[in-house]
């Protein structure tokens, strides 16, 4: 069963200098980081890296999307949900969103995307600026079931093109600190 983020959870997205307690230097490297996460991921994992899609359609966004995309409240938009993994470990929920209003006009398919990397597509544009990072603790209920957990970070950036903007939020996973950790040189 796809999951669907409910449109009441709007987490609360802050700046660095913002943090009222920092995480530890591993999860600020990431969070922060402003490489392509794919590329990273797929490092991490010596190459096995996938993507999985758990949603793709239509729906109304989050009031937290509209405001950072700059959209009317309720603005309907494209909602991908999908799970970056790692030897098919499940180690970043990511739930990128983009305006209906702009993407009727054309020039980029996000229904077209599958099982490819969003990120692999947006910094393989050079066209694509990508805006500030900012972070929050998400909340349990916008996670897929089997992942819901209090106090998982997350990371989201807007990027954009001319009058496109694709809003990509990322959630680390407790898999992803494992397969960390495991590593004999702890990156």
């Amino acid at each position: 069963m796809p999951h669907i983020t409910s449109t009441l959870v709007s987490p609360v997205w802050l700046e660095q200098s913002e943090l009222p307690a920092p995480p530890d230097e591993q999860i600020l490297d990431w969070l922060f980081d402003q490489g392509s996460l794919t590329q990273r991921l797929t490092a991490l994992s010596d190459g096995s890296f996938s993507v999985l899609p758990l949603f793709e359609g239509w729906q109304t966004l989050r009031a937290d999307e509209c405001t950072a995309l700059d959209l009317p409240e309720n603005s309907q938009g494209w909602v991908r949900e999908v799970y970056l993994r790692g030897h098919l470990q499940p180690w970043v929920f990511a739930r990128s969103v983009a305006a209906k209003s702009v993407l009727q006009i054309g020039g980029f398919d996000m229904e077209a995307l599958g099982a490819r990397s969003l990120g692999g597509l947006l910094f393989s544009d050079n066209a694509f600026e990508r805006g500030p990072m900012q972070v929050c603790q998400y909340p349990r209920g916008g996670l897929p079931v089997a992942d819901q957990a209090d106090g998982l970070w997350a990371r989201r950036s807007r990027f954009s093109r001319g009058p496109l903007s694709v809003l990509v939020a990322e959630v680390f996973l407790p898999n992803l600190w494992a397969a960390l950790s495991a590593r004999p040189e702890n990156n």
